[in-house]
Formats: C-alpha cells, structure tokens, sequence
C-alpha cells in the first residue's frame, strides 16, 4: 500500500515556522494562504495551509501551532497531529481543519522524505511523469470570454476547467466553445455556506451538457429535476467537494467514472493515497484540483499529479494563470517534471 511506503518514515521536527502570503486573484478576491515550514536536522519541509479566511490566516500567524516538535516514525507523527487543535479561534467551515492538518502533514512530509534523502516518487516506486493541465478561470460579471481570448493571447493551445453560471447565455456558451477546448464545467453544486455557491439550474445544466458534449461535468446538484439530464450521461460526471476519504467515494449516488483529488480536502497523507488507491483499484480517472495556492502547495499537486494522473485535465496550472494581469511566458502545458527532485516538492 501507498501508505505503508512512508508511514514508519524517521522524522526529527525541531523547530516550527509561519509565513503569511496574500495575492489577488483571477476570481476577484484576495487569497490568503500560510506556508507551514517544519525544520530538524538541518532539514526544512514546508506545506501550505488553504483554508479560505483571512481572518484565521492572522489569528494562526498571531498564535502559532501547538508543539509540534520530537522524533517520531511519519505515522505516529501524522496521528498526534490529526488529536491536535490546529486553530486557535474555531472555524465555521469544518473542512478546514482538514484544510490546516494537509498544511502541517505535508510539510512534515517532506521533511521526512528530505531528512531520509528521499523524493516521493522513489518512496513510492514510481515516477514523475511530464503533466498536463488546463487553466481554470471565472468569466467575470457580466462573463465575457476577455479573460479567455487573453489566456490564449500567450498560449494558443490552452484548454480550459470553467464555472458556468446562471448568467451565461447560449450566444456566450457557443462563443467560449468556438475559442478553445472546454476539459471541464464545475457547476459547484455540492457548495454549501461558501461565495460560490450555486443553487442547482437544469436549464443552466442542459446548456453546459449540449454547448460542451466532450466536457466533463463536475458536482451537479441532482434534484428530481436535474436528475433527468443525466441519464446515460453519468460517465461524464466529476465530484470534487465531497470527496474527502474513501468512505465519501462510496457514498455517491453512483459509482464515479471521474473524480477532482484536492490533497487539502483529505486532510491526512493516509487518507488521500487510501483514496488514490481506490480510485485505481476501481479505475476511476482522477485529474488534480487546485485551491489557489500561492506556495509550495501548488508544486504538491504538481508533483501527485506526475506521479498518479499527469494526461488528465489537471486544474494544477502554475500559479501564474492565476494573477489578474499576467505578464511575460507563461509555462505550457505539458509540465516538465523536475530534473533533481527532492523530498514532496515540485523542484
């Protein structure tokens, strides 16, 4: 098992680091994240914590971790922290804290990986292969395709993971087609007390599933009136905010032929590769899903998607696709693997 090939992994924490980042965003809010960096023997292993509140960024800047330092093997490590309470004020969304325990374990690691002069894919026996991945991006209010038409200013061959919403028109979601390849339409439906919710739609459904017949569909909402649209067409659907462990894969309303893996929603190493190696084991597509990372944590999904899904419609695109206003190259897709790499980062 995955697991097993990192769980009794030596692991010296001596010291723990914060840093705070925030950047404005494509989608039009400023993202905050928190680089969690773990250092002993003259090793460093760093994560990133992607929970969606500033507010909880500065409280955790202000009121550090707990203790985390000791030796332990990466599994003993891995338990402490999941009894740990990762937040000194309580969030509202309980997924973050599955959010801030992937920061911590990530970053913890690494550092194993890094102190025992492993890369992950060697721990793993397996390989970093080139990955490729397509741009995610929202349209703006009201959606044009600008951002597309400058997405593909840069590089012409982009394909495209998009958000519909209630306010695309058939003459808006024939012309998105007509630009370039659509990989995947999120209808965020399975959203539920965040900013982008959005109530399920069957006209906005129906739109998506005939403008874009190669396109995969993630999280609808089935109701007793969208259900109906995907009839015979449930191989074309994707989950992503559910899917947080292997219990969550089995309770969907029907086996998945596809699935987002987003690191951050699993929380813990040992329930993100339980979940990988199912989906194998089941021969369910997976494709890599980002959170706006502004740090390491982007070169993690990176790096898991060279090693498990690197030809699928990976939303893992270098952080800059994600600046209001690009400048300069922009790397194409596919992403070169790195040439010396090292420990869990895509370097």
């Amino acid at each position: 098992m995955l697991y097993d090939r990192v769980a009794d992994l030596p692991l010296v924490v001596e010291a723990v680091d914060l840093t705070l980042q925030e950047r404005d965003t494509t989608s039009g809010f400023a993202r905050a994240t928190t680089t969690v960096a773990l250092s002993g023997e003259g090793e460093t292993g760093q994560g990133e914590d992607v929970t969606y509140e500033t507010d909880l960024h500065h409280d955790l800047a202000e009121a550090g971790l707990p203790d985390l330092t000791g030796e332990y093997p990466f599994a003993e490590f891995s338990e402490r922290v999941g009894e740990l309470d990762l937040f000194p004020t309580p969030p509202e969304r309980e997924d973050f804290r599955h959010y801030r325990r992937w920061s911590v374990e990530s970053a913890a690691l690494d550092l194993a990986l890094r102190q025992n002069d492993l890369d992950l894919a060697s721990a793993l026996d397996r390989t970093y292969d080139p990955v490729q991945f397509v741009v995610s991006t929202r349209l703006g209010e009201p959606p044009t395709t600008d951002r597309l038409e400058q997405v593909l200013d840069v590089r012409p061959d982009t394909e495209f993971k998009l958000d519909p919403t209630t306010d695309w028109t058939a003459e808006l979601a024939a012309a998105v087609a007509d630009l370039a390849p659509v990989r995947i339409c999120d209808l965020k439906g399975q959203y539920s007390g965040t900013e982008v919710d959005a109530p399920p739609d069957p006209d906005l459904y129906e739109l998506v599933l005939e403008t874009f017949p190669d396109a995969v569909i993630e999280d609808p909402n089935l109701t007793d009136e969208t259900r109906a649209l995907f009839e015979g067409r449930e191989g074309r659907v994707s989950w992503d905010a559910p899917i947080t462990g292997v219990e969550s894969i089995e309770a969907l309303p029907f086996e998945p032929d596809w699935l987002n893996i987003k690191p951050s929603r699993f929380g813990s190493v040992e329930s993100l590769f339980a979940s990988v190696e199912y989906c194998m084991d089941h021969d369910i597509q997976m494709y890599g899903g980002g959170q706006f990372e502004l740090g390491v944590g982007r070169g993690h999904i990176q790096a898991l998607a060279a090693l498990f899904y690197p030809d699928s419609p990976n939303d893992v695109a270098p952080g800059g696709y994600n600046d209001p206003d690009f400048e300069g190259d922009l790397s194409p897709s596919p992403l070169d693997p790195p040439t010396d790499p090292v420990g869990f980062r895509w370097s």
